[in-house]
Order: structure tokens, then sequence, then C-alpha cells
């Protein structure tokens, strides 16, 4: 098979990764791809907001599938251009896409169909906002309503924060994105991310795993798109996934379909665990970043026919995945100023020496200089991801690959996968 994986970023490095390794794999073509990727297969520089650059590739390398990554090329229509093309297509068509591109659709839609979540209202101007905090307790959830690259969301521990948080949204800091804002009441839990594939008809659960969304130890500082994952996390309980399957991803996919959205990709669940059962918190439309890393190396079933069936309609004629019986975690190793500004072509270091069988680095932020030398390129620029027979033992191979990393400015949380130490330890 020829495969396009559309994205730059540490899940699409993954996602590549694990692609490669198919029997079923011929070509693997990335775009635009990074360093990483460009060690597994073929890189194009197309964009992935570039619709008709990005099907121009799929049929001038007569793509089998193109692997659609990020949101970004979802909310542009890519998935729907490519249907049109004659292209199998894994990820979700713009309107169905809107269950992550807009959050006052997700948190209406989940009013609409019955799926739990927190109370809320969506508003356009600052003084109602304002106004409508006055019925919640803090602290108080503020999104902006579309797409803002993890970094929408402000969780405020007091009513100075919560205004200060509308006022900024809807002044302009996410442009469109914040031209709404969607105003939350805070649930109380823990927090745990489900995914699922669907082919528009039928879904298939496709593991787990606990993410870290604050940049520093103890969850402290802003919301960032992600600074580490474990899995298997022990807040998501056999009992837990199944209600989350039967109250929050079943219903969403029947949902979006009776809208006529039928859906075919992975669903992103994001769920907060409280005393009442799994609610919604918001749904992604892709795999998760880094979620996605932990999920490539624990998945032992070989990816392609997942992807494939997804893409293609014919979900049922597969067995449920397989897992290796491991724990698994990825570290997000940042640069210096993320999640605000982060200070770009710094050189690294080490980075590509052989780690062994149990340690993958993944490339999320990186480009290559003139002389060759690997340099920072975004936010999240490395994500080091190791497997072990317990998490203590995964954890202690990736930090121990962090240190020998040479990454002036750079830095990582130290407690990714507390949790699940802690109920190890108990």
């Amino acid at each position: 098979m020829n495969i396009l994986v559309i994205g730059s970023g540490g899940r699409e490095h993954a996602l590549a990764w694990k692609i490669v390794a198919s029997p079923l794999i011929t070509r693997l073509v990335c775009a635009p791809g990074n360093p990483g990727m460009a060690a597994l297969g073929e890189t194009r520089n197309v964009s992935a907001k570039d619709v008709e650059g990005q099907v121009a590739l799929a049929r001038e390398i007569k793509a089998d599938l193109v692997v659609i990554g990020p949101e970004i090329a979802i909310e542009a229509g890519l998935a729907d251009r490519l249907t049109q093309a004659g292209v199998p297509c894994f990820g979700p068509t713009a309107s169905a896409g809107r269950l992550e591109s807009s959050k006052a659709f997700t948190k209406v839609f989940a009013e609409r169909h019955g799926l739990p979540t927190g109370r809320f209202a969506v508003f356009e101007a600052a003084d109602p906002a304002r106004a409508y905090l006055d019925t919640l307790a803090a602290p108080f959830v503020i999104k902006a309503d579309g797409l803002a690259a993890g970094k929408g969301v402000v969780i405020a521990p007091d009513r100075a924060t919560a205004d200060a948080a509308i006022d900024d949204m809807l002044g302009g800091r996410f442009g469109a994105a914040g031209a709404r804002v969607v105003v939350e009441e805070f649930l109380v839990g823990e927090i745990a991310s489900q995914f699922a594939l669907c082919d528009g008809k039928t879904s298939l659960l496709f593991g787990g795993a606990q993410d870290h969304k604050r940049a520093f130890d103890g969850d402290e500082g802003p919301n960032t798109g992600g600074m580490g994952a474990y899995a298997p996390a022990p807040v998501l309980s056999d009992a837990t996934v199944a209600r989350a399957e039967a109250e929050l991803i079943a219903p969403a996919f029947a949902g979006i379909a009776a809208e006529g959205a039928p859906y075919r990709g992975v669903l992103f669940c994001e769920m907060m665990v409280t005393a009442e059962g799994p609610k919604l918190v918001e749904f992604n439309v892709r795999f998760g970043d880094p979620e996605c890393q932990v999920l490539m190396l624990r998945l032992e079933s070989d990816l392609v026919p997942y992807l494939l069936a997804a893409a293609t309609g014919t979900l049922h004629t597969l067995p449920a995945p397989v897992w290796r019986d491991e724990a698994v975690i990825c570290v997000v190793l940042a640069a210096e100023g993320y999640p605000g500004t982060p200070k770009t072509g710094v050189a690294i270091a080490g980075a590509g020496a052989d780690f062994g069988t149990d340690v993958v680095v993944f490339h999320a932020g990186t480009t290559r200089g003139d002389d060759g030398a690997l340099l920072s390129s975004g936010g999240r620029v490395l994500n080091i991801c190791a497997r072990g027979a317990t998490l203590a033992q995964a954890r202690d191979r990736a930090y121990a690959v962090i240190d020998r990393i040479d990454f002036p400015g750079g830095f990582c949380r130290r407690d990714i996968g507390w949790r699940g130490l802690a109920a190890a330890a108990d």
C-alpha cells in the first residue's frame, strides 16, 4: 500500500512509525513531515492546510490511504475533498469535525443528544458572559470556541482571572477562534482520554491514556497542548470505559450520523471521571497528542488494517486491537517560553542516539538547519517515549534518555504518570 500521512508533529511521527512497521506498506509519504519522519519515508513540503496540494500529492503517489493527523486539516475540509477524489481517507468530514472545531457546537450537541457534561453557556459579548459567572462557583472554565492548538482553555481559580480570560479571548487573542466563548462549570474528578474508531456505522474502542495538561510539575501553570501521557491509566477501569462508550461515545457517533455527517476516523473523548460517572469535557476528531504516542507503543496489532477499515466502511470485519502487557509513558520536552512564545532555532544534540528497543524519540517541533543540525522549531519539541514492565520502569527509562539530550533551555515535567505511580504504590 502507498500511504500518505498528513502533518508534522509528534502524533504524526508516531503514526508514521507504526505504519512503516506494517507488512502492508509499500511506500510512505509524509507531508509536510519532520526530520524524524524523514528517517522513515519520504517527506513533501505541502502544508496540512493546503487541501488542493494534498489532494494532488495523494493522486501523484497513487495513495491507497491518506491518514489525517492534525485537526486543522479536518477543519479545512481535506477529508471531503479526498472523498470527492476517490481516495480513501482516515479522518472525518469538516461537518463531523465540528465536534472539535467548535466547542460551542459540541456542548449544544451534547445537550441535544443527552450526553452527560457540565453546565455551560455560549457568549459573543463580555458583559453577559461575566454575568453568567454569577451563577457558577469558582473555579471557572473559560474556552475559546474554535481551534487554538490546545491553549484556548483557561481554568480560572477566581473571578478576576475568569473576567480577564473572557476579555482576553473576546478581545482577539485567538482571532476568529475566540469570537465566541464557552463558559462552563468546573467538573471535579480525574481527567482521562478514551479513543474509538468509527467507519460511519461500526465503532470500536481503541485504547485510552491519561494526559497532563498543565505546564509544570504538580499540575501548576497554564494549560498546554499536553506535557506528557501514560497508559494504562488506573482511572480508565473497565466499568468506566464501558460507561464512557455507552453514555458518551456511542451516542456521539449516532448523533452526528443522524445529523447528516457519519463519522469516519478516530474520536478522542476527553472526559472527567466524576463521582457520578464520566462526563464530557470535550471531543477531538483526531488522535491525542501526546496520547497517540503512548498508544502506538502499546499497540501490538498492525495499525494499518484499522485505519483502512475505518476509511472504507469495513471495521466490522476486524477484531478488537491487541495491546502489549506493558506500561508506556511519553514525556514532552518543550522549548523555553512554551506555552507562550517558544524560543526556536536552538540546536539539539543527542536526540538521534540509539536508546534501545524500549525507548523511541518522536519529533514534534524540529527542523534541520542549513548545515544539517537539528533545531527546535516549535513549542513542544521532542517526545521521549518508553515502555516497561511497570510504569516506574518506563518512567525511569524516559527520564534517563531526557538527561542525555542536550537542548539548551528545554524543559519537561518531572512528574508524568504521578497518579498511576501513586496508585501502584498503594
